[in-house]
């Protein structure tokens, strides 16, 4: 599979076509010089605990105004114009949790443009997404957010959350995306009843290298919004908490520990959306973040909160920061393949694949093997196995693709598949076999598996099989680590581990899984 040119998503900024982003939206990769070092050794002795304490102190002390104000409000009290003794509280409160940010460093909050009334925009859609620091509109402004219904039951946080009226989604319920869009749409339609809805619509953390996928949650009542774009134009960005790369309190550590804490915080005009955007949330979605991409000055890409999880996946293979089976997955969703029956059509495909009396086929064999019509989108993935540019591909890289994207962490599963398909009559197969396997897994260009094949094949026989990989397997769960990752990937490959699971800031995706836009149109991508 290829990495370059066609071989990779590019990203559009606007209506301009650009290269793919730098790196993976999905990865922080933080060096430290050693000065960087010293500072921050002398900062964690000295300055590190002072400001540690005085934000948790002004946190504590925002609890009780908080838990106060909370007791006893209903419904339709919450839509009722606030109390002057409530009007109080929110000033004391915003007072409080500004002290909080500034005993983080953050000496000065640069905001930009206006904030709409929420009769003029009821909803404030915030990118790009990169860290729990991203908070800190929230505090400005007090607006309410979407957040798991877990939140509320976190200590302190919880009572503070509570007092801003959230949108609560429950995971554990499964009608939760529907119920929580409706009330979205109940909110957002109420004339400024209600206090405005501050949606992060990534739905989940990046680098803010480029914007991922808008979910269409936050548009899908049709009412006009305001974008916001988040700024941090420090020298050493220790803000970003993605999935890979620094855990949460190492981020917390490193940016007590700066001296100052730069924040930008912008409110573009408000989007009034056309007819046609309103009845199709995808396109709305797509061009505000058309909109905010132009402000931010980066690209866009089609990568999604899904990309996620096949990247942080955890199985015995683990993605390289640059591999191309995100731009694969993508096309699997554009090309109309559904989730839910991803795993039948991998069977189907993979018993197809081994019927074949030939391996190679032209892009009409794979638009019929496929079945599917010969489209933009179908061709953009024939290029992504047509590595020599032929006009011919593997049909067994694609079922290998197709069955690490169905299965991200069931990596002994994909590989006894692929040596289904590339094993000779006797079943075994070959270094050169291992090395297309392997380099098609990780979605990347090459690969040197000789420490590897040689570590299975101990009767140096030259040619292994399944069993063998397996039994090598069990005894080195390990095995990519310690005779690929080390050997070539090398430190520009990006793969830290990360140390949460799943670090989504204070947002959650909660757009109903039939609102997204299985058809729409691919950006073209460059040659």
């Amino acid at each position: 599979m290829k990495l370059s040119g066609r071989g990779r998503g590019c990203c559009v900024a606007g209506s301009r076509e650009r290269g793919p982003p730098p790196r993976s939206p999905f990865v922080h990769q933080l060096r430290l010089s050693p000065l960087e070092k010293a500072k921050i050794a002398f900062m964690t002795l000295t300055l590190f605990p002072i400001r540690l304490f005085f934000a948790a102190f002004m946190m504590l002390l925002a609890w009780p105004f908080a838990f106060i104000a909370s007791m006893g409000s209903d419904e339709q009290e919450l839509e009722k114009p606030l109390s002057w003794w409530r009007k109080i509280v929110d000033i004391l409160l915003k007072a409080i949790m500004r002290m909080m940010w500034l005993a983080g460093g953050f000496h000065w909050i640069n905001v930009k443009g206006r904030q709409a009334l929420p009769a003029e925009a009821a909803i404030l859609t915030v990118a790009p997404h990169s860290s729990y620091f991203d908070a800190i509109p929230v505090t400005m402004t007090f607006a309410s957010i979407v957040m798991k219904a877990e939140s509320k039951d976190i200590p302190v946080w919880g009572t503070l959350i509570k007092y801003i009226r959230p949108v609560f989604v429950s995971r554990s319920d499964q009608d939760s995306r529907r119920k929580t869009v409706e009330e979205i749409k109940r909110r957002a339609q109420s004339d400024g009843k209600w206090p405005q809805i501050m949606i992060f619509p990534e739905g989940t953390c990046t680098n803010r290298s480029c914007l991922i996928t808008f979910k269409p949650g936050a548009f899908i009542p049709g009412v006009p919004v305001q974008p916001v774009v988040l700024r941090y134009p420090n020298k050493l960005d220790t803000i970003t908490w993605t999935w890979q790369g620094p855990g949460a309190l190492e981020i917390l550590w490193l940016t007590l520990c700066q001296l100052h804490n730069s924040v930008e915080i912008e409110f573009l005009p408000v989007y009034i959306p056309s007819e046609e955007e309103r009845k199709n949330p995808v396109l709305y979605a797509n061009n505000v973040r058309r909109v905010m991409a132009e402000a931010l000055g980066v690209p866009v890409t089609d990568y999604t909160f899904e990309d996620c999880q096949l990247a942080l996946a955890e199985g015995q293979l683990r993605l390289p920061s640059d591999t191309c089976l995100l731009e694969f997955a993508k096309l699997v969703r554009s090309l109309g393949l559904k989730p839910e029956t991803l795993e039948d059509d991998l069977d189907k495909y993979a018993a197809s694949a081994m019927k074949m009396k030939k391996e190679k086929v032209d892009l009409k064999e794979f638009s019929s093997y496929l079945e599917f019509p010969v489209s933009h989108t179908l061709e953009s993935m024939f290029a992504l196995f047509d590595e020599n540019e032929d006009g011919i591909i593997d049909i067994r890289e694609f079922v290998i693709a197709l069955s690490v994207v169905c299965k991200p962490s069931k990596t002994l599963e994909t590989i006894q598949l692929a040596f289904q398909l590339y094993q000779s009559e006797n079943g075994t197969i070959l270094e050169e076999d291992l090395a297309h396997i392997l380099k098609t897994a990780m979605g990347v260009s090459q690969i040197n598996v000789t420490h590897l094949f040689r570590a299975v094949d101990e009767e140096e026989e030259g040619e292994i099989t399944y069993d063998d990989f397996y039994r090598f397997a069990e005894l080195h769960p390990h095995f990519a680590e310690d005779y690929l990752y080390a050997d070539q990937l090398g430190e520009e490959s990006g793969m830290e581990t990360s140390s949460l699971s799943a670090p989504n800031g204070i947002c959650t995706d909660f757009s109903p899984e039939n609102a997204e836009d299985k058809n729409k149109p691919l950006q073209k991508k460059l040659n």
